[in-house]
């Protein structure tokens, strides 16, 4: 690929988790002189696993980061389902469970992917750590940024890559209640004392409405905790306050087998405690004017569906070649909408409303799904799900018109 040495223009990048560097790598590569903003102090990590599958998997190839994420693949080995008193309700292949393929897909700690997505461009554009953008004015010729330090900058484009509850979004979209469609459940992640013994596996504990899994990444004395539960209406009221957030949480599983009792108290206790909604980003658009929303603030697919880091990374890919392939930011943001908006909304569509397969909320509905796991197998599945794969990649040559196959095309 030919580097291109002057600038193509100045972008600012809200977000330095997924999304935010893998977009900042490429427009570099294509000219760009990108700025990264992130509100926290340093590089965010965090030991809990997430997976790179399919189309994404491509992104990191050409990346160069691919080599790395394999290195860090967990390669859990197997996923035991447990009913409400603790008894197995069945054994598979984590595999088979998240639609990966194994040899191909990677799973890796989320931390791991941050590194090695930093590591490929802090040294060529620039990050701006512990700040944040407090408001945008967009004119004809740019949009100026003032932050939350006080400072203020102009640049030609502003990219939003700030999550599911984007700033950026905020600032420019309106409220995100308009855009959240809320999938009825709510979650606590966190750490806690490995005193199961788990190596290289997955418990995930079931009763109508709740369950909890328990991820032994590598051996550990460590272990990754998570908490979900059904809530028939979205908690706007707790997420910004952590102990009705824990309130919420053990009144939730009070009473409770198994056990229950011990990774509530470790949550309880844990300095590391992540609560949020279940909940999917859809909106009618995904940019205006010179500002555009890239993964999971423009398109969070929840994380039910395994696909949040994947769709981060491809739509990272897909908007820096719109830039590159279109002077004008108008086109450049409509190609990219229309180029990968068929394979989001297919990965979206693998879960609803109150349909997490995983976390039946009946009885009846939860002995369909064992019934359902027994059925399969210890062994990892051949093929993944067609959606992971919806998206043939274009290559660094001028653009040869739509990508989105709608199917399970591959990658090239």
């Amino acid at each position: 690929m030919t580097m291109r040495t002057a600038s193509k223009g100045t972008v600012l990048v809200s977000g330095a988790s997924i999304a935010g560097p893998a977009v900042a790598y490429w427009l570099h590569r294509y000219g760009f002189a990108v700025t990264v903003v992130e509100k926290s102090t340093g590089l965010r990590g965090g030991g809990y696993p997430i997976d790179v599958r399919g189309t994404a998997v491509e992104v990191a190839r050409r990346m160069g980061i691919l080599p790395q994420l394999q290195e860090a693949h967990i390669e859990s080995r197997q996923v035991t389902f447990l009913n409400a008193d603790g008894s197995e309700a069945a054994v598979v292949h984590p595999q088979a469970v998240v639609g990966g393929v194994e040899g191909r897909d990677v799973e890796v700690p989320r931390g791991d992917l941050a590194e090695a997505l930093y590591g490929a461009v802090r040294d060529e554009v620039e990050f701006v750590f512990d700040d944040s953008i407090d408001a945008l004015t967009e004119h004809e010729h740019g949009v100026d940024v003032t932050f939350r330090s006080g400072g203020r900058r102009s640049f030609d484009l502003v990219l939003g890559a700030d999550g599911l509850h984007s700033h950026t979004r905020k600032l420019v979209f309106g409220p995100e209640q308009q855009f959240h469609r809320y999938l009825g459940y709510c979650f606590a992640l966190f750490t806690m004392p490995n005193t199961f013994g788990l190596s290289h596996e997955v418990l995930i504990w079931n009763t109508p409405g709740r369950a909890a899994a328990l991820y032994a990444v590598r051996d550990s004395n460590e272990l990754h905790a998570f908490l979900n539960f059904a809530h028939p209406e979205q908690p706007y009221e707790v997420l910004r306050d952590p102990e009705a957030q824990r309130d919420l949480v053990a009144t939730t599983f009070a009473g409770d087998a198994w056990a229950i009792p011990t990774v509530v108290a470790a949550m309880r206790h844990a300095n590391d405690p992540f609560f949020d909604t279940v909940s999917q980003v859809r909106m009618p658009r995904w940019s205006s004017g010179r500002v555009a929303l890239v993964g999971d603030a423009a398109y969070a697919p929840s994380f039910l569906t395994g696909q949040g880091s994947s769709l981060a990374l491809v739509g990272a890919y897909m908007l820096a070649d719109s830039l590159a392939a279109h002077r004008d930011h108008t086109a450049a943001f409509a190609a990219y909408e229309r180029d990968i908006r068929g394979f989001v909304e297919l990965n979206q569509a693998q879960v609803g409303e109150g349909d997490a397969a995983l976390f039946p909320t009946t009885a009846e509905a939860l002995e369909k799904r064992n019934n359902r796991l027994r059925g399969l197998t210890a062994l990892p599945p051949k093929t993944g799900r067609p959606a992971h794969t919806a998206l043939t990649l274009p290559d660094h040559s001028p653009r040869r018109g739509r990508v989105f196959t709608g199917g399970g095309a591959g990658v090239p």
